[in-house]
């Protein structure tokens, strides 16, 4: 089953420290940069959205980190004078240029890397989640009908499978369940009936899985039984030995599991 959850996006910002102190990052070197072209503090910080105060404050303090100025005042002339950046920033606004685009060029690497970890990683998430139910579905929301008091959700599982689930408005509400959304079924292996011949059978259950068996466990009353589902999955039923050998029940023989609406447990991902 083809889910639709995005995949992980790596992300990094470039910070230049000095010791522990904090010489600057984008922010900082942008107004380096806005100096450098409107020749004026007043110029630069407006431009980016920072108070004059702000400006001088970061110019101050990256002056005294740096341990030289990296910003002067120019006075007099046919402009009556301004701002510039001194060589030593200006070098270091190139500088800085360069070992963003090293590290955009990094982080691209790693996001190829880091292709297929999304899936996996709510996979592992899924698995190591404990419940009493032997059979959990993951699945998509296909349709939802609300009613007053219940609404009937239908599942869409791997293989194309559906499984219809009746929950109450309130629980279809706080789940956020909607068509489209992902969501799970739990099903209690006592709750399943197993059917192995259904010519002229009618039954009031809404879901139906058929499959072949897989594996058949007895034990002192009960048998496990487990069918292959199309797509990959299973189901696990638990039946009384005597109907095990009435039905006849055998690796490789098809079989068919079928259980109520009002069986299945609906839940949702953290």
């Amino acid at each position: 089953m083809k889910t639709d959850n995005k995949g992980i996006e790596l992300q990094g910002a470039i910070w230049m420290t000095v010791g522990s102190a904090n010489l600057g990052g984008p922010g900082r070197i942008e107004l380096l940069s806005r100096i450098a072209e409107c020749g004026s503090i007043t110029g630069a910080a407006k431009a980016i959205g920072m108070s004059y105060k702000a400006a001088w404050d970061a110019i101050d303090a990256m002056n005294n980190l740096a341990g030289e100025p990296l910003v002067e005042r120019q006075t007099g002339g046919k402009g009556g004078g301004g701002t510039r950046l001194t060589r030593r920033a200006e070098q270091l606004v190139a500088n800085f240029r360069l070992i963003v685009q090293e590290h955009r060029r990094f982080i691209e690497h790693l996001s190829r890397q880091a292709e297929g970890i999304a899936d996996d990683y709510l996979l592992i998430r899924r698995m190591s989640m404990k419940t009493s139910a032997r059979n959990e579905f993951l699945g998509t929301v296909r349709e939802l009908k609300r009613g007053a008091v219940n609404d009937e959700v239908e599942l869409e599982v791997a293989g194309g499978q559906r499984i219809v689930a009746i929950v109450t408005h309130e629980s279809s509400e706080s789940l956020g369940l909607q068509p489209g959304a992902e969501a799970f079924a739990l099903i209690k292996a006592s709750s399943i009936i197993v059917v192995t011949d259904e010519a002229g059978a009618r039954f009031s259950a809404r879901n139906r899985l058929a499959g072949t068996v897989s594996r058949v466990q007895p034990g002192a009353v009960n048998t496990e039984v487990v069918l292959d589902l199309p797509g990959g999955g299973s189901v696990a039923a638990i039946v009384t030995n005597e109907s095990a050998t009435n039905l006849g029940l055998a690796t490789g023989k098809p079989a068919t599991a079928i259980f109520k609406a009002s069986s299945v447990i609906v839940g949702v991902p953290a």
